[in-house]
């Protein structure tokens, strides 16, 4: 029978197991939920981990897995006995590596050994690696005092701009889609928040396109729900936002469509967003290949643009499937040397049989 190893990439969204044979083929593939102990808990993380593994692996036999290699957003000291407890449950007897997240998603990029991470999702980070460790570390401090350029933070800013749009007396009429003519509060790149061109008048001056990111995300807060006054507008989207924060971070991908259709406000935000990311990155980049990673900079849209543009001249690849990576990572050690690089598309762009 053929050999096989296992991937895993447990977020704080979702978790993915991978399984391979050693040629790179993809054999098995499973999704379940949230995999960041730190984050959810431990019984949490180990039962979601638990779930894909059980899925991915299906009718295969787990004593044919020689090698397998955990990749973990967060870090727990019970996580490693308790996944060794999962994998004896599936008859695997070679136990999971442990390791974190951020250097196998700078895998799931490049199979060069030295080069650099930069992530952009709901959080953000920028890391060196070297020989596939981790080395310095810049960011990633999380949502309430770091992660500047993530979804998360792009998400806060338009908020935030909104916010003080209304808190400066835009009309509640500028919450509807049809009524996109009316004016905002231009972004200062220096504060982070709106600025008035006309302090006495509480509103902005009117441009082509200003409006769309105001009305959509009173859309996102409000729904149909027309408060009766501007402050009243502000102060209703405050309290939904302090009431679950991580609804800040769903704004993201509407920033990331108003500024495609031109509102200035979004494509301040994305400018802003892109300048922190490669900001951050610059702090640790020395040489090699800058992987791209996180939903924020893989997916196609003026964010991930920007930060390409700005990294004109660096070598930037950009992530696969973090889980097949692992898998990868995993089978090194059972591959001839010659064959590792060889095989590292195989895998991380490889499709189920």
């Amino acid at each position: 029978m053929e050999s096989l190893v296992v991937g895993v990439d447990a977020g704080a969204t979702s978790t993915r197991v991978a399984v391979h044979r050693l040629d790179g083929t993809r054999v098995g593939y499973a999704r379940a939920g949230a995999g960041n102990p730190t984050a959810h808990g431990l019984a949490k993380a180990v039962s979601a981990i638990e779930t894909a593994l059980g899925q991915a692996l299906g009718s295969l036999d787990g004593s044919r897995v020689v090698a397998s290699l955990a990749g973990v957003a967060g870090h727990v000291e019970e996580m490693v006995p308790a996944l060794a407890k999962v994998w004896a449950g599936h008859g695997i007897t070679a136990e999971p590596r442990y390791m974190g997240d951020v250097t196998i998603a700078y895998a799931a990029g490049s199979p060069e050994p030295d080069g650099s991470l930069l992530l952009s999702g709901t959080g953000a980070v920028a890391a060196k690696i070297a020989g596939f460790e981790l080395g310095a570390v810049a960011d990633g401090l999380g949502w309430l005092l770091g992660d500047a350029g993530s979804g998360f933070w792009i998400g806060r800013e338009a908020a935030k701009a909104v916010v003080d749009a209304f808190d400066r007396g835009l009309p509640v009429a500028a919450l509807d889609r049809t009524a996109l003519e009316r004016t905002v509060p231009d972004r200062d790149p220096a504060s982070g928040t709106g600025a008035d061109r006309d302090p006495a008048s509480g509103a902005g001056g009117a441009e082509a396109g200003s409006g769309l990111l105001v009305a959509l995300v009173g859309e996102h807060f409000l729904g149909d729900e027309r408060p009766a006054a501007p402050r009243a507008v502000a102060d209703r989207i405050v309290r939904l936002a302090q009431a679950d924060h991580m609804r800040l971070a769903a704004l993201s991908a509407l920033v990331s469509r108003a500024a495609s259709e031109g509102d200035p406000l979004a494509a301040g935000i994305v400018r802003e967003a892109a300048g922190h990311l490669v900001a951050t990155l610059r702090r640790v980049h020395t040489s090699g290949p800058v992987v791209l990673a996180g939903s924020v900079l893989t997916n196609p849209g003026p964010v991930r643009q920007a930060v390409t543009e700005l990294l004109a001249g660096e070598q930037v690849t950009t992530a696969g499937d973090a889980a097949s990576a692992a898998a990868w990572l995993a089978a090194r050690d059972q591959l001839p040397e010659p064959d590792t690089k060889a095989l590292h598309t195989a895998f991380t762009s490889a499709s189920r049989t």
